[in-house]
Parts: structure tokens; C-alpha cells; sequence
């Protein structure tokens, strides 16, 4: 049997027990790595070789149960499938392992995870609908209509996009990506009558969809790849569906990118902040506003150009918007 090469790295492992300790710290492990082997294996061997006190959740070993979710030189992952050696193709040799949050922490890589499951369980993350107690036939979802779905029904409630996201961080409020995107999973469901309760859940200025800042840190951490902030985008789109966007700031800036689009084929950042802010907004954002007209980061819109096809693009916009505020 030929031999099986090994790597000798030393892993940085966060350690803080919330019972004994006052502050973090990190500790060091010297671990021979074998070719193919996960960061799940190295949380393994540090409990069993190590130091039996080290503490970390995990279950399935599949990439199914989510419970093994950390965060390695501040990526998320699931500590089962990421391998050591496509991480340190990323990072380096010197790999930092921590928990998903570490403000949070109750042991070692276990955290607290109440505030997850608290804004999960808000969006009504289940099927709302009449049932036959004796049915004849099976309740048939045509292919299609489990298209409309879009995979939201994959995801594990690992945790990996809520802790990863820089609103949640900001806003202890904002429910986050993952019970945003369970809440398009039920909302796309042709059997679910809930639809408008979760949409007014959701629609609300500081928990809900308007508060997302579209920076695609959730998409990244996802690790079954369901895209969350695609879910976001749609519950928008079923907002104005439903005739239940209402006329603030937030919607505002939405729906602003159209008449800019249309004008120009182009985005005018400018007219942007006027369409949603008003003039007070205008005049709010003017030192910023200076500072980067020095820098060359605004057009004046007496400078502003036109895109190329101007007409065509006119014309999708016209196809693809029927964007209404509420009661309009």
C-alpha cells in the first residue's frame, strides 16, 4: 500500500468558555494533515489528541445538518466540507478557525444561536393551508410550479449567511437572510395561503426586506448555494405584486432606478438620492456629495451620458416594470 503524504500546519483555534473565562484567546495546534481531509477533521483531532475540553457542534458528517458551521480566516463553511488543502490555496498556510459569531460564544465554537431561531420562527416558517383529514389523491405540485420555488426549500438553517451579514450586525433588528429566504420559499409554494401575513411581516422598515444592503455576503457564505439575496429580491417584487409596497424611502430607492434607467440607459446616482430622499435628502448628502465630485466618482447631469440603444433599452423597461406603490 503506498503511503499516504502528511502535512504538518499549525492551526490558530479560538478558545473562550463563558463560565471560566474573562477574555478570548487563541491557542495553537500542531496537526498532520492528510490529503483530503475537511476542517471537521481538524476540530476532531484538536478534542481527541489535544484537549479534551475543546468544544463544537456537528452531527451528519454530509453537509446536511448545518450544526458544524464555522468561520475559517473569517469565511463561512461548514467545517464538513471545506478541505484544508483548497483553504490554504485561498489563505495560506496559517488557517484561523472560529466560531460564526464570536461575540456569541457560549464554548469554544459553540454559540448562541437564539437570536437566529427567534427570527426564524417570525416569518411563519411553514405551510398555511386547508387540508383534507381524508384525502382521496395526493396534493400534486406540477414541476413547474416547484420551479417557482428556486431551491429556498434546500436550505439547513446552518446560520452561515445570517452570521455573515453585515445588516444583522448593524441592525439587531433586521431578520436576516435565511428566514427572509424561507419566507419566499413558503411565499412560492402554490399550496401556502400566507402570503400576504408574511409579506407584512416582512415588509416593515428596520426587520424586513427594504433593510437589506445588497452587498452579496450571504450568497458567498451559503454553502448549498441558494443565493438568499436573490429570495430578498423576489419577496420586492411580490411586495408590488400584491400592491402592498408602500410610499417611503426605502421603496422609494427601489423603484428610483427606473426613471434613471429609462432616461439615461444609465445610473444617476444623483437623481437617485432626489427620487428617494427629496430635496432635504439632496441637500443632507452635499459635503459627501463634494467630496466625491472631487474625486471623479459623480457626473453632473448636465454631463451625464447615454447609453448605447437608448430606445431598446427603453423599451425592456417598459416590458419588465409594473412596479406600484400601495393604493396606486
Amino acid at each position: 500500500m503506498a503511503n499516504i503524504e502528511t502535512k504538518k500546519m499549525t492551526f490558530k483555534v479560538f478558545r473562550f468558555n463563558s463560565e471560566t473565562d474573562y477574555l478570548p484567546y487563541y491557542k495553537d495546534y500542531e496537526i498532520e494533515v492528510k490529503p483530503g481531509e475537511v476542517i471537521l477533521d481538524i476540530l476532531n483531532r484538536v478534542k481527541w489528541e489535544h484537549d479534551g475540553s475543546f468544544s463544537y457542534r456537528r452531527s451528519c458528517r454530509h453537509g446536511i445538518c448545518g450544526s458544524c458551521a464555522v468561520k475559517v480566516n473569517g469565511k463561512a463553511t461548514l467545517a464538513c466540507k471545506d478541505r484544508v488543502s483548497d483553504l490554504v490555496e485561498i489563505f495560506g498556510e496559517e488557517l484561523v478557525i472560529e466560531p460564526q459569531n464570536k461575540e456569541r460564544v457560549i464554548k469554544d465554537m459553540v454559540i448562541d444561536k437564539a437570536d437566529f431561531w427567534k427570527k426564524y420562527n417570525t416569518v411563519q416558517p411553514y405551510l398555511e393551508t386547508e387540508v383534507d383529514e381524508a384525502p382521496t389523491a395526493e396534493n400534486y405540485v406540477s414541476p413547474e410550479d416547484a420551479e417557482l420555488i428556486d431551491e429556498a426549500d434546500y436550505c439547513i438553517q446552518c446560520g452561515n449567511c445570517y452570521y455573515s451579514c453585515p445588516a444583522v450586525n448593524a441592525n439587531e433588528d433586521y431578520l436576516g437572510p435565511a428566514a427572509l429566504a424561507l419566507t419566499y420559499r413558503f411565499n412560492a409554494d402554490v399550496r401556502d395561503e400566507a402570503k400576504q401575513e408574511r409579506l407584512t411581516t416582512v415588509n416593515k422598515i428596520g426587520p424586513g426586506i427594504w433593510d437589506c444592503v445588497k452587498c452579496f455576503e450571504c450568497a458567498e457564505a451559503c454553502p448549498k448555494e441558494l443565493d438568499p439575496i436573490g429570495k430578498i429580491t423576489k419577496l420586492h417584487l411580490q411586495t408590488f405584486e400584491e400592491e402592498m409596497a408602500e410610499n417611503n424611502v426605502a421603496v422609494r430607492h427601489a423603484v428610483g432606478f427606473k426613471p434613471s434607467i429609462k432616461k439615461h440607459g444609465l445610473l444617476d446616482e444623483g437623481e437617485l438620492v432626489k427620487y428617494s430622499e427629496g430635496i432635504p435628502g439632496v441637500l443632507k448628502h452635499v459635503p459627501v456629495a463634494f467630496k466625491m465630485f472631487k474625486k471623479g466618482k459623480i457626473i453632473m447631469p448636465w454631463n451625464m451620458p447615454k447609453s448605447k440603444n437608448l430606445d431598446e433599452i427603453q423599451k425592456l423597461v417598459d416590458i419588465a416594470s409594473t412596479s406600484k406603490f400601495k393604493g396606486k
